[in-house]
């Protein structure tokens, strides 16, 4: 099967990062394709390039569809564009935070999701509560902005491994889940370190792709994700007219 890994902002390396996660989890079989939206923010955090990364993000999974994919995955922990991107994919489309969410509920009662900067934590928080886990999950900051994941020299790691401790002191967390697409390189290395399971979005989206596709399974086209209704759009919204 093929799965694609769609980072919905303009970073080529943060990519590369999610497919290297990707791939190592991957089932012999699988091959993970990688696309970089072509428009957008170099980053997503927060509400406003979220929504500017959808159009991108959209436009890849339909050349990823063109090209014969069997499932998709977006490469970012706040779910950006999920649930368009169910309504216009005939595939399965998963996303980073309800995947990781759902993975750490089936390893820990309560777990804390140690994500990147404070607009991220509450819309995390909010995502949690539509997954159902509101009462499961804690997230916390760890005053990272996006891009410093991707600079050893950046002290982002001490920050993050110090809020992972904090969450295990203060909110009795019995795992931890990782709350972004740029930390899916460390997901092994913590889980070691501390002793507990570290969930990263990326590797338990993959998984989910695999045995939604095996299943022969794909998101339902009746009710809330049906095909978007023929009309047009207007200005820059014409190519993405159903």
């Amino acid at each position: 099967m093929r799965i694609l890994i769609v980072n919905p902002n303009t970073t080529v390396s943060m990519t590369r990062k999610a497919a290297g996660a990707a791939r190592e989890v991957a089932a012999a079989g699988t091959e993970i394709v990688e696309a970089t939206s072509r428009m957008g923010p170099a980053s997503i955090e927060g509400h406003y390039d979220g929504a500017l990364a959808v159009p991108g993000l959209l436009a890849e999974i339909a050349r990823g569809e063109a090209e014969g994919i069997d499932a998709a995955v977006i490469a970012c922990f706040d779910d950006t564009g999920l649930d368009a991107a169910r309504s216009r994919a005939n595939v399965p489309v998963l996303g980073l935070c309800e995947s990781a969410l759902v993975t750490a509920g089936f390893l820990a009662q309560r777990f804390s999701v140690v994500t990147t900067l404070e607009r991220s934590r509450v819309l995390l928080e909010n995502l949690s509560r539509h997954y159902g886990m509101g009462g499961r999950a804690r997230v916390r900051a760890a005053d990272i902005p996006v891009l410093e994941l991707e600079d050893p020299a950046s002290g982002a790691l001490p920050k993050l491994r110090s809020e992972i401790e904090r969450a295990l002191a203060e909110d009795g967390a019995e795992a931890i889940v990782l709350g972004c697409a740029g930390m899916a390189d460390l997901a092994r290395r913590l889980q070691q370190d501390y002793g507990v399971p570290v969930v990263d979005g990326v590797a338990a989206a993959v998984k989910q792709a695999e045995a939604l596709v095996s299943l022969g399974l794909s998101t339902s086209k009746r009710g809330s994700y049906a095909a978007p209704l023929s009309k047009a759009y207007a200005g820059a919204m014409a190519p993405f007219a159903p």
